[in-house]
């Protein structure tokens, strides 16, 4: 696999996030999911609404969530839908809760490394073409939250990350926490199930992560800590292995003493991990070309 196009841009705006994606050359048709993270009640650093609305506009689409699978303001419809109003999504935006009725739609995994079957929400086979809109920023659990993690643990449905977060041995939120499988099976799994959306929407989808708001925690965290990082940029790529690997890197050689504690976060939890899986199960490359647009 050669090397992947991956856009950079220090410009942190929302006319900014449509300059990059128009970079990429692709067009996305017909019904689009833009699946972002509509952020933890509480949470101070998700992205918000009217940063991304510039691209949202220009592409009509329908921003698109699942239901989590832990306790908190998201883990049932009725309770994310009235946080998806406070938050503003549904004012600005057509809005999809995936799974908000079942049944799962099933995708198989294909020589993954744990799984054998993904469950993602069923409103997922409603469209045409996806663009993953992602907050990078560290992880309590994975290490790391960028492209990768929106493909998998994003668009499962709440018993579909249950399954994940347990490496495929129950899909019950409610059992899961106090018998986790070890890290690295976990990781392997967001890979695994990463690659079944990626394979869904196969040339039909891209990938913009957003460098702000730099925390060690996710926008699932309800107390999560503040940035350790100034923020760095935007970045678009067809690639979600290769947009992750960049993000990382950018981290890495970056001159911000705050990068201690991050690197700190992905590396105890092991996360370039599911970066490495992805690649070996042929969801992209880690072998890239960073092309600055400034």
């Amino acid at each position: 696999m050669g090397k992947s196009k991956v856009f950079f841009t220090k410009d942190l705006t929302g006319e900014s996030l449509v300059n990059i994606y128009e970079k990429l050359g692709v067009k996305l048709e017909g019904n689009i999911a833009i699946k972002l993270h509509s952020g933890e009640d509480g949470n101070q650093n998700y992205l918000r609404p009217d940063f991304v609305k510039p691209l949202i506009e220009k592409l009509g689409g329908t921003v698109v969530e699942c239901n989590t699978a832990y306790a908190g303001e998201r883990n049932t419809t009725e309770k994310h839908k009235k946080l998806i109003e406070e938050h503003g999504w549904s004012k600005y935006f057509k809005f999809d809760l995936m799974d908000e009725e079942g049944p799962d739609k099933v995708l198989e995994v294909k020589n993954g490394k744990i799984l054998k079957e993904n469950f993602v929400g069923k409103n997922i086979v409603n469209y045409d073409s996806m663009l993953v809109l992602s907050h990078f920023k560290g992880h309590p659990m994975g290490g790391y939250g960028g492209a990768l993690k929106q493909l998998s643990i994003g668009c499962a449905s709440s018993e579909g990350k249950s399954w994940i977060h347990s490496a495929g041995q129950s899909k019950n939120q409610y059992e899961i926490w106090d018998n986790l499988p070890e890290q690295d099976k976990f990781l392997e799994s967001m890979a695994d199930a990463a690659s079944t959306v990626d394979e869904l929407f196969k040339g039909k989808i891209v990938y913009i992560n957003v460098m702000k708001n730099l925390s060690v925690d996710c926008d699932c965290c309800a107390v999560a800590e503040d940035p350790c990082m100034a923020d760095i940029g935007i970045l678009a790529s067809e690639d979600p292995v290769a947009i992750d690997q960049a993000c990382i890197d950018l981290v890495y050689n970056s001159e911000d003493k705050g990068k201690e504690h991050f690197i700190e976060r992905v590396e105890s939890r092991h996360g370039i991990h599911t970066i490495e899986v992805a690649e070996e199960l042929g969801v992209g490359s880690r072998d890239y070309e960073l092309i600055s647009i400034d």
